[in-house]
């Protein structure tokens, strides 16, 4: 197939990007780099069936020709829509970031497919459009009530897709997100302790937001990426699916994997900055029904302690992180 993967050169796009390309797909990627970078998706740019195209969604102009965005799509046919702005707590301070990194970039992309005739669309969302959910593990026909702009947007990009579908004869593929971490991450708790455990200008301390017991579900990314082809050969017009592991684990037990493997010691006293939530829109407990997806032969590898062992190890080897 010819298939076209917004944010592929990101944390999970490129993951994804890779497996495409093993699976001899001819794969074509957009990315602005403004929150990925080109050295992930550097061994495929030699490949002939690969394209990469530095272009910002919001404006589809560079590199392309009088069609903008929409020349992209020309001939694809399945597009990975994994661009947006990952950061949760940006929302606080602009209000205006998710809705248009997430909502109208995905509006774009999907009067793109429309004009080119693309039917079939991928999407990654979120555990966060579920807000503080009473039901845990938490399936998908749980009511969606976000508490955090970006949960917000990344529902309402769900039910943009959903109205498309219905209206243009497409089919989506929605997968709801827990935690993801792993090798190329570059933003989330485990990223944010290395940070400041190689700059801290106090050695003996580090902080955490919250009060440490923001107990959540982390998956790898390897995992990850496997789920969203388990999910493939469901056939509704838009399918939604839980992707996360059936355990969780606390912020302050991150910390202290995240020193261990920093070999940070003697450990550094933990500085809480108070409260249940981390910011605002945090959710503190977050754990997801993943069965669908089990049902169709999906099973995770690693829990989500191993998942944020894995990952804490896979970062600390980046020297600049």
């Amino acid at each position: 197939m010819k298939i076209l993967v917004t944010g592929g050169a990101g944390f999970i796009g490129s993951h994804l990007v890779d497996r495409l390309v093993e699976q001899r797909h001819e794969v074509v990627v957009l990315d602005d780099l403004s929150a990925g970078d080109e050295e992930f998706v550097a061994p495929h740019l030699s490949n002939a069936n690969f394209q990469f195209h530095k272009i910002d969604l919001l404006q589809g102009k560079e590199g392309a020709g009088s069609g903008g965005l929409t020349d992209f799509f020309e001939g694809v046919e399945q597009v990975w829509h994994l661009a947006a702005n990952p950061e949760v707590r940006v929302g606080v301070e602009n209000t205006r970031v998710h809705l248009e990194q997430n909502v109208l970039a995905t509006y774009n992309v999907l009067e793109a497919m429309r004009a080119k005739g693309v039917r079939q669309l991928v999407f990654t969302s979120t555990s966060t459009v579920y807000g503080d959910a009473e039901k845990l593990p938490t399936p998908e026909d749980y009511p969606t009530i976000p508490i955090s702009l970006y949960g917000a947007s990344k529902l309402a990009c769900e039910a943009l897709i959903a109205s498309y579908c219905h209206t243009f004869e497409m089919r989506a593929w929605i997968y709801r997100f827990a935690n993801v971490v792993g090798r190329r991450s570059s933003h989330g708790v485990i990223y944010d302790f290395i940070k400041k455990l190689r700059r801290r200008s106090s050695p003996a301390e580090l902080e955490i937001l919250g009060d440490g017991e923001q107990t959540k579900s982390y998956i790898y990314v390897d995992d990850c990426v496997e789920a969203m082809f388990a999910g493939a050969g469901a056939g509704k017009s838009v399918n939604i699916f839980n992707i996360g592991t059936d355990d969780r684990v606390s912020v302050k037990r991150i910390a202290e994997i995240v020193c261990e493997e920093m070999r940070a010691f003697p450990r550094p006293k933990f500085k809480f900055t108070g409260g249940k939530r981390g910011w605002k829109g945090d959710v503190p407990v977050m754990m997801l029904d993943a069965s669908r997806l089990k049902k169709m032969g999906w099973r995770q590898r690693w829990n989500s302690e191993e998942a944020v062992q894995k990952a804490a190890r896979d970062l600390s080897r980046v020297e600049d992180l």
